[in-house]
């Protein structure tokens, strides 16, 4: 299997590079990637991120066809900031969702560190629908997420995964930092 974690690291890479760059053809790269985590996190016993793989091949499909539209033939799309209000229903419904889908893993599965791994599930899909909509607070939930993802995965022993979500977390920074800049330019 660490092949196939090597291989997903490597798109994860080139995924992040493009997202950074606001790039639509991030996404052929997050797709591959994620198919490959499947198998990963699935062997690791880190069942909420195994499942959440699935979703996030759908939500790159779908946000691939976002971002195609929103672009308007241009490889590079606008962003723009979530409103106070959505700020704080977007929290809450992480933070319910990662608490629910934590107790069920905890209750009802063999799952190692079923509230870690579902509160990064859990933020994950928030970021990720942010991500499509293309709304900067997606970089402050991925560096987040990077930050948590590492203790899990240097835990497992997953060094390649732990060492993507490290540059990852780098890439994120630089992501937020180049969003807000695009945000602050004219249309």
């Amino acid at each position: 299997m660490n092949l196939v974690e090597w291989a997903a690291a490597l798109l994860g890479l080139a995924n992040i590079a493009l997202l950074v760059r606001r790039s639509v053809w991030n996404y052929p790269f997050g797709m591959a990637m994620v198919a490959l985590y499947a198998l990963v996190f699935f062997e690791a016993k880190l069942y909420a991120e195994a499942g959440l793989q699935g979703f996030f091949f759908a939500a790159q499909a779908w946000g691939w066809v976002l971002w195609v539209r929103a672009g308007g033939g241009d490889t590079q799309v606008p962003v723009r900031w979530l409103g106070n209000f959505s700020r704080l229903v977007w929290t809450t419904a992480t933070a319910a969702l990662a608490l629910n889908l934590g107790w069920v893993m905890h209750r009802f599965t063999d799952a190692s560190l079923p509230y870690a791994d579902a509160a990064i599930a859990g933020a994950s899909i928030a970021a990720q629908i942010l991500l499509a909509f293309r709304r900067i607070e997606n970089w402050v939930l991925w560096i987040l997420i990077d930050m948590a993802s590492i203790g899990v995965y240097v835990s497992k022993g997953l060094w390649p995964t732990s060492g993507l979500y490290l540059v990852m977390l780098l890439m994120s920074v630089q992501g937020l930092r180049e969003w807000i800049s695009a945000a602050r330019k004219p249309a």
